[in-house]
């Protein structure tokens, strides 16, 4: 069931109906992790959803767009916010974009302008965007790094317990034990783990971890989908 917006943050659905069937989306109080060949394109989905107005199934916040793989594609947002029947400049008004280049201007935007930011913006959602690429760097000295995405992801734990809607895109990198560290640290913190990824013609969306849906897999055929009409640009 919706909330109303006078009463606070509603569910943010992924808006794939046979995805939202079975899906409740994501609620205030959640940190997840989204993974997968697909999963940029997933979150600047929910980016525009969840500045959409209410009355068309978005949160009507504004959302908080971290930047930590040189990702952000105005052209995309602005794709999907047409297919919506919004206006695209309008969109990208309330997506409030902060760029990093290194783990130290990540974890700085993180652990200490966030919640500065937050206390005087309307935002819903924040994502972050390549959660652990930065840290991957071999001029950081693995325990700094190590420490650096520990703070980083304790924050966003806590954030998300205000309670926002916070998402994370992550690419697994398990051929390093730095990679692996990550991984146990990232998924120590979240509560939903979600897999989305392209095979030929095929979206696959995996719920792999979450506190009240048993995990699920479904295919769904990119023929019309609304979802497919950006992913490659």
């Amino acid at each position: 069931m919706h909330i109303s917006k006078a009463e606070g943050l509603q569910t943010l659905k992924i808006g794939i109906p046979v995805v939202d069937d079975i899906f409740i989306g994501f609620q205030p109080g959640d940190f997840a992790v989204i993974y997968g060949n697909e999963a940029q394109s997933l979150g600047f989905l929910l980016c525009v959803r969840s500045v959409s107005p209410f009355e068309s199934g978005g949160l009507d916040f504004q959302a908080a767009f971290i930047d930590g793989g040189n990702s952000f594609n105005p052209y995309v947002i602005a794709g999907y916010a047409r297919s919506f029947g919004l206006n695209p400049k309008a969109v990208l008004e309330r997506i409030h974009v902060s760029r990093a280049f290194t783990a130290y201007q990540l974890s700085s935007l993180i652990l200490e302008k966030l919640e500065e930011f937050l206390s005087s913006h309307n935002v819903g959602l924040i994502l972050v965007s390549d959660i652990a690429s930065l840290f991957m760097d071999r001029d950081i000295p693995k325990t700094e790094a190590r420490d650096l995405f520990l703070k980083v992801c304790h924050k966003l734990a806590e954030i998300a317990k205000k309670p926002k809607i916070v998402l994370a895109t992550y690419t697994p990198d398990r051929s390093s034990r730095r990679g692996i560290f990550f991984d146990a640290a990232l998924f120590g913190q979240i509560n939903t783990l979600v897999k989305f990824e392209r095979k030929n013609k095929i979206l696959r969306f995996a719920l792999q971890d979450h506190p009240k849906i048993r995990p699920f897999e479904i295919e769904i055929p990119t023929e019309n989908l609304l979802l497919t009409k950006f992913m490659e640009v």
